[in-house]
């Protein structure tokens, strides 16, 4: 490999060569996507979709502007865009995981070295691809936040006496949902952690609700592995037999057990040795307890659509079809809020303070706060739905006119068109035409480790 006079040694050359080949396309970007993406972690999974995004925006930015780069030569326009795809991915993937930034961005430069090198591309163009994808990895935090790593600050339990370490975890019965994700070796990894535990393996198909009944009726203390639907139907059990949960995180997001810091078995196993607890909000829906968050309107259109679709193409699939679905079919629902005549798209009810603003509510800093956090997007505006998807596109919402946001500790809904559906903590059931929202009079106790 030769540039300008200067000979690259042919070992190096040829490996520049295999890098250049790899990164074409996004295929290099793309496969450790998807690397990170199995290796486990809400933050890789996230870094993963946050650079391949990054990736994509940055690569649409250069593509307008390669052909105008000064000193680019005929037929090297993919050279910026290839460049801005590389950093994007990097700084987008190292704004999720700090810790991949610098290989990621080291990789970036080697790629656009070896492209420079490889002749008919000038360094000009590989700098400004670079200043792009770094712009276009920053911007995604318009549409979508970056999620802080630590747990929320909840209170220690005032019962915190009552709850006794069990370093060998006896008095302890979990329930492992399989439908959820979790699986033998859930178990094994628990019995390992808490060898006086009972662990029970529900079979694929079997009642959730009926064996966490039985296990609450026999324990101490009762717990579940699985996702959040899983965590919710034990956390209302749990709160009315007054015994502390044990979460384990099992199924796809995990929500809550992450506002805990609860991220692996041994996380979870720890806290329940060291018998360390606290008390957190949970929130009631028509009488259904959530830990999460609840919703009306056509949130609840998304998730029965998603529902119908995922078993035969997969769940992330199934979303962003279900997604165009509903954006195209959906209508507003009337209803009365506290006493006010509405026309809405959405109403979104949070289990304490979320942040940030806007379409993606994504973490809390407390879980005992006594608050329920309201969003509202209005379906009364001309071109609603055509300001609210410019809204969420630009990362506006949290500015637009259809959107509003309240703190309140008790809401109460009354549908002017008849019972809705209702949504908590991803899952849809039946709800009457009129019911309220609020704070259950109990709080939940949680194991959660040390910070």
């Amino acid at each position: 490999m030769r540039r300008r006079g200067r000979r690259v040694p042919a070992a190096a050359g040829e490996a520049l060569g295999v890098l250049t080949r790899a990164a074409d396309s996004a295929r290099l970007w793309t496969a450790i996507a998807a690397g990170l993406a199995l290796s486990g972690g809400r933050f890789r999974r996230r870094a993963a979709l946050r650079g391949l995004f990054a990736a994509t925006l940055g690569s649409a930015a250069a593509g307008g502007l390669a052909r105008r780069m000064p000193g680019s030569e005929r037929g090297s326009t993919s050279l910026p865009s290839g460049a801005a795809a590389g950093f994007a991915f990097a700084v987008g993937a190292g704004q999720e995981v700090p810790a991949l930034a610098g290989p990621l961005v080291g990789l970036a430069g080697l790629v656009a070295y070896a492209r420079v090198q490889a002749g008919g591309h000038q360094p000009s163009a590989a700098v400004a691809g670079a200043v792009l994808g770094v712009g276009a990895a920053v911007a995604t935090r318009r549409l979508w936040p970056v999620a802080p790593h630590e747990p929320a600050q909840v209170r220690t339990a005032l019962a915190r006496a009552e709850v006794e370490p069990s370093p060998t975890g006896k008095g302890l019965v979990v329930v492992i949902n399989p439908s959820a994700g979790s699986s033998g070796p859930a178990a094994d990894e628990l019995r390992q952690e808490l060898p006086d535990a009972e662990v029970v393996e529900l079979e694929e198909g079997a009642d959730l609700g009926a064996a966490l009944r039985d296990a609450a009726g026999r324990g101490c203390a009762l717990g579940v592995a699985g996702g959040d639907g899983s965590i919710n139907a034990a956390a209302a059990l749990a709160a009315e037999r007054n015994l502390p949960l044990f979460v384990v995180p099992g199924g796809t997001l995990n929500h809550f057990a992450y506002a805990l810091g609860l991220e692996t078995f041994a996380h979870a196993a720890r806290a329940v040795r060291e018998g360390r607890a606290v008390a957190v909000d949970r929130a009631v829906i028509d009488g259904h307890s959530f830990v999460n968050t609840a919703s009306i309107g056509s949130y609840v259109d998304l998730v029965d659509a998603r529902e119908k679709l995922e078993d035969r193409i997969g769940k992330w699939p199934a979303v962003v079809v279900a997604l165009f679905r509903v954006l195209r079919h959906a209508s507003p629902v009337e209803l009365e809020i506290d006493g006010r005549r509405r026309r809405v798209w959405m109403v979104f009810i949070g289990n304490c303070k979320y942040h940030p603003a806007g379409f993606a509510p994504s973490w809390r800093e407390r879980l005992d706060d006594g608050l329920l956090d309201v969003r509202i997007v209005d379906g009364t505006r001309p071109w609603s739905r055509l300001r609210l998807l410019f809204s969420v596109m630009t990362g506006r919402l949290a500015r637009c006119g259809a959107y509003e946001q309240q703190w309140v500790r008790r809401l109460h809904v009354k549908s002017l068109d008849g019972e809705l559906r209702l949504a908590r903590d991803g899952e849809t059931f039946d709800g009457p035409q009129e019911f309220t929202v609020t704070k259950a009079d109990d709080p939940l106790v949680v194991y959660v480790p040390e910070p």
